[in-house]
């Protein structure tokens, strides 16, 4: 079984909606690892890690996001995996 990550930035609607609990959720039913937070500029951030299909699936998932959210893009790079342990909500930058 093949692990990537990859680096979302989520655009749009995407705070006060419950997004990065809804991230952490998802992920977490999925099986991934990696985190979540809201960045300054209204975007949220975060870097997913796990099997190939369980990351795509997030990411299809993602742009969707919550019933509040409305999400117009995201912006994805590949990352190196780094090991982490669980997903989690990180402090906003």
């Amino acid at each position: 079984m093949s692990i990537i990550a990859r680096h979302l930035m989520i655009l749009g609607r995407v705070q006060g909606v419950f997004y990065r609990n809804w991230a952490v959720e998802v992920a977490n039913r999925l099986g991934l690892a990696g985190w979540v937070r809201n960045r300054v500029d209204g975007s949220v951030e975060a870097v997913v890690e796990g099997p190939q299909e369980a990351v795509e699936q997030f990411m299809a998932l993602a742009h969707e996001g919550p019933p509040a959210a409305r999400v117009a893009r995201i912006d994805v790079s590949d990352v190196p995996t780094e090991g982490h342990a669980s997903f989690q909500k990180r402090p906003s930058c």
